[in-house]
């Protein structure tokens, strides 16, 4: 299965917020969403993401205030992106190796979704189910 089947199923809504709201603005976002991160989009291009591990990390451990601080203080810049073609044991050793959660999906410097880790578990456990499925079906037909 690749990133654009997930894409598929799920959707291409992308959450994306500016880098000069506060990050108490973007937490809003993120609970009206029912979302772990958004991505940070200016002028079409993707400058960042900002999940809620960067809000208990360099917000509340740093006794920091979420009113105060502005989104581009925070985000995280150096983010990893996936394409479309890219299969999920590839995303599945990105967030594994690098310790992230989220991965933009970006195609020819455009952002047309966004996968989490729950995307890439489910997708994973429908893959195993199908290959389940057919390997039963394959003995239960052989000892007919």
């Amino acid at each position: 299965m690749t990133v654009n089947q997930i894409l598929s199923i799920k959707g291409h809504d992308v959450h994306s917020i500016v880098s000069t709201i506060t990050v108490y603005e973007a937490l809003k976002v993120m609970g009206e969403k029912n979302v772990g991160a958004v991505l940070v989009i200016e002028d079409n291009r993707l400058q960042g993401i900002l999940s809620e591990r960067d809000y208990a990390r360099k917000i509340v451990l740093k006794n920091k205030a979420s009113k105060d601080t502005l989104v581009h203080e925070i985000m995280e810049r150096n983010m990893i992106t996936v394409k479309p073609s890219d299969n999920l044991d590839f995303c599945m050793e990105l967030m594994s190796t690098k310790r992230i959660r989220h991965l933009p999906v970006v195609d020819d410097k455009s952002v047309l979704g966004v996968i989490s880790i729950g995307d890439v578990v489910k997708s994973i456990i429908e893959v195993q189910k199908e290959t389940i499925q057919h390997l039963d079906s394959y003995i239960s037909g052989t000892k007919v």
